[in-house]
C-alpha cells in the first residue's frame, strides 16, 4: 500500500512523511571503495588498483558527507544532535579497536619501538595539538554566536578560522608522513609503522570529514540561511576529533 493509499484508508491517522536521499548510499559505496584500497595494497599487492579504489572512495565519502549535510541544511533541519552522539560513540569504538591493537603489539613486543623505527619528533605533534585545540575553541565560538546572537559576519569569521586551523593541521600531518616516508619509514617497515600510519591516518580521515561538514555549512552561511541546529552537532563532532588527538599523541608519540 502506498503512502497516499494508507492515508486515504486511515484518515484518522497522521499523514506519514517519508524522505529519501541518495547521499547515504554514496557514502557507503565510498567507504567500501576506501576499504578495498587497503585490501588491494596490503593483501593482494596491487598498488595501481589500490590507487584507483582510494581515488574513487575518498571523493565519494567527502562529497556524500557534504551533500547530505547541505541537503539537511537546505530543508532547514540542520543536523541531529542525538544522532551525532550515537555516531561519535560508534567512531570511538573504532578508535578503541585500533588502540587495543597498538597496546597488544607494544606490550607483547620484546623491545619497542622495533628496529628500523626513526625517532619521532616531539615539538611537532605538540604544535599540531595547539592548533587543533585552538580550532576547537573557534568552532565553539561560532556555535555560541549562531545559537545566541546570530550575527552572520561573526559566525563566518569563527567558522573560516576553524577551517583554516583544520586545514593547517591536516597539511602538517601530510608533511610529517611525507618526511617519514622519505626517510624509509613506511606502513610496511615494521609493526610500529603499521599502527602509526593506521591510527594517525584514521584520525586524519575524521579531520577531513569535519572539514567537509564545515564546507557544506559555509555556503548557506554566506547566504544567511544556515539553521542554528547545524552548529551544535558540528561543534560536538569537532570536539570529538580534538579529544581523540590527545589519545593519539599520548599513546603513539610519547609512550
Amino acid at each position: 500500500m502506498s503512502q497516499h493509499d494508507a492515508a486515504h484508508h486511515h484518515p484518522g491517522h497522521a499523514h506519514a512523511h517519508w524522505e529519501y536521499s541518495i547521499w547515504p548510499a554514496i557514502i557507503s559505496i565510498g567507504v567500501l571503495a576506501w576499504s578495498l584500497a587497503f585490501c588491494f595494497q596490503f593483501v593482494y599487492h596491487m598498488p595501481f588498483a589500490a590507487l584507483i579504489s582510494f581515488g574513487l572512495g575518498v571523493p565519494m565519502i567527502l562529497g556524500g558527507v557534504a551533500g547530505w549535510t547541505n541537503e539537511a541544511i537546505g530543508k532547514g533541519e540542520g543536523l541531529s544532535y542525538g544522532a551525532m552522539g550515537w555516531f561519535i560513540l560508534a567512531e570511538a569504538m573504532i578508535f578503541l579497536s585500533f588502540f587495543v591493537y597498538y597496546w597488544f603489539m607494544r606490550l607483547s613486543a620484546p623491545s619497542w619501538p622495533p628496529a628500523g623505527t626513526p625517532t619521532l619528533p616531539i615539538v611537532y605533534p605538540l604544535v599540531m595539538t595547539v592548533i587543533l585545540v585552538a580550532s576547537s575553541f573557534t568552532i565553539h565560538m561560532a556555535e555560541e554566536e549562531a545559537m545566541h546572537r546570530g550575527d552572520r559576519g561573526t559566525v563566518l569569521k569563527w567558522l573560516l578560522l576553524t577551517m583554516l586551523l583544520g586545514f593547517t593541521f591536516l597539511g602538517m600531518s601530510i608533511y610529517e608522513w611525507g618526511h617519514l616516508i622519505a626517510e624509509g619509514f613506511t606502513i610496511s617497515t615494521n609493526s610500529f609503522g603499521t599502527t602509526f600510519y593506521s591510527i594517525t591516518g584514521l584520525h586524519a580521515s575524521h579531520v577531513i570529514v569535519g572539514l567537509a561538514i564545515f564546507t557544506a555549512g559555509l555556503f548557506p552561511a554566506l547566504k544567511g540561511t544556515i539553521p542554528a541546529a547545524f552548529w551544535r552537532p558540528a561543534s560536538l563532532y569537532w570536539h570529538f576529533v580534538d579529544i581523540i588527538w590527545f589519545f593519539v599523541v599520548s599513546q603513539v608519540y610519547f609512550w
